[in-house]
């Protein structure tokens, strides 16, 4: 539900002011463009994503009820044009999920073992190292994956209401963030190892 700081800006956009428009864009661009990189990756890309979702916004405005925060409003028109363009590119780096995921053995339990995640390095540049590593992960995920495990895991929305944003089944949204979690995770470790055979002297 709209909030009374919110509800001023509200009318105001629904009766046309021009300063309600620009107060708009200014208070939740930056934020929704964060948004649109991460499910897109380009920067123009983005940009395309952004301007379609204001444009999106402001032509469904006059039936915006206030059931929602604004913010929460114009979060589910940005991740549903990022769909809208995720849909017409085609992915050259996406990976295999299926091997990625753990294996069990006939009596349920694993068949390899299962790599711990380890404690956050102390020092500031490793961690930085660390989240580049993270990122460059997510981003070898297929798309349908990916999506909901950043909706979850970045935006902080619960399963169902990733399920809401993007057309699904609660049970569908947590299977898939379930599985993109595991998958993430086998691919730091390939990662990390590879990383440290380097470093390793023959």
């Amino acid at each position: 539900m709209v909030h009374d700081d919110e509800s001023s800006l509200l009318s105001r956009l629904q009766a046309g002011d021009p300063g309600a428009y620009e107060q708009l864009v200014r208070e939740h661009g930056p934020t929704l463009r964060q948004l649109a990189l991460r499910m897109v990756r380009s920067q123009s890309d983005a940009d395309d994503v952004l301007q379609d979702a204001f444009l999106n916004a402001f032509k469904a405005l006059r039936d915006f009820r206030g059931d929602s925060r604004l913010g929460t409003w114009l979060h589910r028109i940005t991740v549903n044009a990022a769909l809208m363009r995720l849909r017409k590119q085609k992915r050259a780096r996406e990976v295999e999920l299926d091997p990625l995921l753990p294996e069990f053995s006939p009596t349920g339990t694993f068949a390899r073992h299962q790599t711990a995640w380890g404690p956050l390095p102390e020092d500031k540049l490793d961690r930085e190292l660390l989240y580049e590593r993270v990122r460059e992960c997510i981003e070898e995920l297929p798309d349908k994956f990916r999506i909901p495990l950043l909706l979850r895991d970045v935006d902080g929305l619960d399963n169902a209401e990733v399920a809401r944003r993007l057309g699904l089944r609660t049970e569908t949204a947590r299977v898939r963030v379930h599985r993109a979690r595991q998958a993430l995770r086998t691919l730091i470790h390939r990662r990390q190892s590879q990383r440290t055979a380097a470093r390793t002297p023959a």
